[in-house]
């Protein structure tokens, strides 16, 4: 005789640190609860807290995760390249991250927001470019801080701003690309006063 079936509903399904981040960003964090979350894993909310102390300590975790995944562009070749070329395309970057992950820019330029983990991949990224382009760890940090929190700052403006309240027959889409050229011309202008700032080249011939 064959043993009975068991027709319960199995094993509970496993929360993981990697879960929770896949199912969170794909909701976003501005639309982020534990509610929301917990249904999207397949669990009870209670079973989440577990896990998540409180909805602040899920953002953050979430906040990491996404800057954790984001792959900053690195330097090629050595240090005879374009420098100001490298930082038009970091800006760029910046920009493009900031519109994939609305919500994010807080936890990115707060001191008191950031995490070890998130600085220390900062901090690999600033070596790297130091070593790439002939600066001071100083220099590099410097500059990529600059060019960092300006195009994280400006951008969370734009893509908030973009498509709000008044429009009066606007084309949304037509005014979010007006505001993507001024973005980038702006970002272009801060570089190049940051490399004079530093005695580097600039690409620029003077007027």
């Amino acid at each position: 005789m064959q043993p009975p079936q068991r027709t319960g509903r199995g094993r509970p399904r496993t929360i993981t640190r990697e879960r929770i981040a896949d199912v969170s960003i794909a909701i976003g964090l501005p639309s982020l609860t534990f509610v929301g979350v917990a249904a999207a894993l397949g669990v009870s909310h209670m079973a989440l807290y577990k896990h998540v102390a409180n909805i602040e300590a899920l953002k953050c975790l979430v906040a990491e995760e996404m800057f954790q995944r984001w792959q900053i562009p690195q330097a090629q070749g050595d240090a005879t390249q374009d420098l100001r070329a490298y930082l038009v395309r970091f800006a760029g970057a910046v920009q493009a991250f900031v519109k994939a992950h609305p919500g994010l820019t807080p936890y990115v330029i707060r001191r008191l927001a950031t995490t070890e983990a998130m600085m220390g991949k900062i901090h690999d990224h600033q070596a790297h470019i130091a070593e790439a382009f002939a600066l001071t760890l100083e220099q590099a940090r410097w500059l990529l801080s600059t060019v960092a929190f300006h195009g994280f700052a400006v951008a969370d403006t734009v893509y908030t701003a973009s498509g709000r309240e008044p429009l009066l027959d606007a084309d949304r889409a037509q005014e979010e690309q007006e505001m993507e050229e001024e973005l980038s011309e702006g970002m272009q202008a801060l570089i190049v006063g940051a490399l004079v700032m530093l005695g580097r080249p600039t690409g620029v011939s003077p007027q």
